[in-house]
């Protein structure tokens, strides 16, 4: 019998061995790549039934906020009782699952105003309470009223079909997307605003209430024109759409102790992390659709409902198309030298803001099944080979731990990530603070995210 050669390892066989039990100690568990839930919102948008309620929109005639609030059939008054027939009817299908209510202020005319007499400005407010955090909102609105040429001017047809039917008849149809989704654990609010081409009345008095009773908000969508592809400057694209979002909070929100101009996040504040969240929902879910972000409170010269929230210190951007068509905003209808000008049904593009109102739906959804963003994070590791990360532990039943962001200072996007599990505190081994940006977004167990939260502090050694 032969004697048996004894084994001999391969350089690449011991280095296997040797690895296989460090690597088995490192490994972490990540988290999903997708929520196939949210695949369902996507789909539920309804082309059809968002064409069918921005017509009934146009068709009240006019909805400047002067115009007739008795008729049934024409001016703002009979659009927003419909508004709120069509909640009360979706929230009846559902088991009588929306808290639905007027929200009104009394705005005192000037004559140096766009309100010239005494008018209620009404709101109607659809909210799908929350099982877990009831009192954390996701807001998706969109603007009631109308104007044609003079904004003042409540008499003259003003349809409004694109600006802003098409924006409302998303927020009842994302209503009714995620009313059959239900339940999540934080509350949306589904948000009919008025006055706002007179001075965003509407958002600054729901803002308002909102700050007065401590409202956790985190986040406002503003949708304002979902419905046009077609733009003055002669592109036509149904691929892309923008996100405004402002850079950081007002003065009197921002975190206290935090030097922007040394420490970085000058581009990093909460309404700019909800605009990368609604950017990252649209690459994650959607196919030959991008967000196309816009690092600008809004457009020049021009406003949106997202701006009261904004000035009363909570995050919100505005959701809009990319390819305006000015000729269709803001104008008398009327026909001049063979050009057409006025806002009419004809220059909506329903498949387009059909989209736009699931991607609404998914960011929605998305945020309110995920645990709220973690509160107090901090960064530390000036002249040392690595960064360190600690934050306040988020308290949610559905929590399964943490990712940790890092992007390069020039980058508008986040682009590295690791899920760290349920710590409160990690080091980035080898990364070095001084040549990048960091955020901790925490995670839920089905891999719902929060938005990302920036730094604000400083963690000493």
């Amino acid at each position: 019998m032969r004697p048996r050669l004894p084994t001999v390892a391969t350089p690449l066989a011991l280095a296997a061995a040797l690895s296989l039990p460090t690597f088995a100690a490192a490994q972490t568990v990540d988290t999903p790549a997708t929520d196939l839930r949210i695949y369902d919102i996507v789909a539920a948008a309804s082309a059809e039934r968002v064409e069918s309620d921005i017509r009934t929109l146009a068709g009240f005639g006019t909805r400047n906020t002067m115009s007739d609030t008795l008729s049934d059939t024409r001016g703002i008054g009979a659009a927003r009782r419909w508004i709120k027939e069509e909640f009360d009817r979706i929230s009846e299908a559902c088991g009588g699952c929306l808290e639905v209510s007027y929200q009104r202020n009394l705005v005192e005319g000037s004559e140096r105003g766009r309100i010239r007499e005494d008018t209620w400005v009404v709101n109607v407010i659809a909210i799908l309470r929350g099982t877990v955090e009831p009192d954390r909102y996701v807001i998706m609105s969109g603007d009631i009223d109308s104007r044609a040429s003079n904004g003042s001017d409540g008499e003259v047809d003003a349809p409004g079909a694109n600006d802003n039917a098409s924006g409302m008849a998303g927020v009842i149809e994302a209503a009714r997307i995620l009313t059959a989704q239900r339940p999540f654990g934080g509350s949306i609010v589904f948000a009919g605003l008025s006055g706002e081409e007179q001075g965003l009345w509407g958002g600054q008095h729901m803002a308002s209430v909102a700050r007065e009773e401590g409202w956790e908000i985190t986040g406002v969508l503003n949708n304002d024109m979902i419905g046009n592809i077609a733009g003055i400057d002669g592109v036509i694209d149904n691929t892309v759409f923008r996100v405004f979002s402002q850079a950081t909070p007002l003065p009197d929100y921002q975190p206290d102790g935090w030097n922007y101009r040394f420490y970085g996040g000058e581009v990093d504040g909460p309404s700019r992390q909800l605009a990368r969240y609604v950017d990252r929902i649209t690459e994650t879910y959607f196919t030959n659709l991008d967000a196309r972000m816009v690092y600008r409170l809004d457009r020049f010269g021009r406003g949106g409902h997202h701006r009261p929230f904004n000035d009363a210190g909570f995050p919100g951007v505005r959701i809009m198309e990319s390819h305006e068509h000015y000729d269709r905003q803001h104008q008398d209808i009327r026909v001049e030298d063979g050009r057409e000008f006025g806002d009419v049904v004809d220059g909506v593009d329903f498949a387009f803001a059909a989209r736009m109102t699931a991607v609404n739906a998914a960011v929605l959804g998305a945020l309110a099944w995920a645990p709220p963003a973690p509160n107090n994070v901090q960064v530390g590791g000036a002249v040392r080979p690595s960064t360190t990360l600690a934050w306040d532990a988020v308290d949610h039943p559905d929590l399964l731990g943490y990712r940790v962001y890092w992007r390069d200072t020039t980058s508008p996007q986040w682009e590295n990530s690791r899920f760290v599990g349920d710590v409160d505190r990690f080091t980035l081994e080898n990364l070095v603070i001084d040549n990048y940006l960091f955020g901790v977004a925490a995670v839920s167990r089905t891999g719902a995210e929060s938005v990302v939260a920036f730094p604000t502090g400083q963690l000493r050694r």
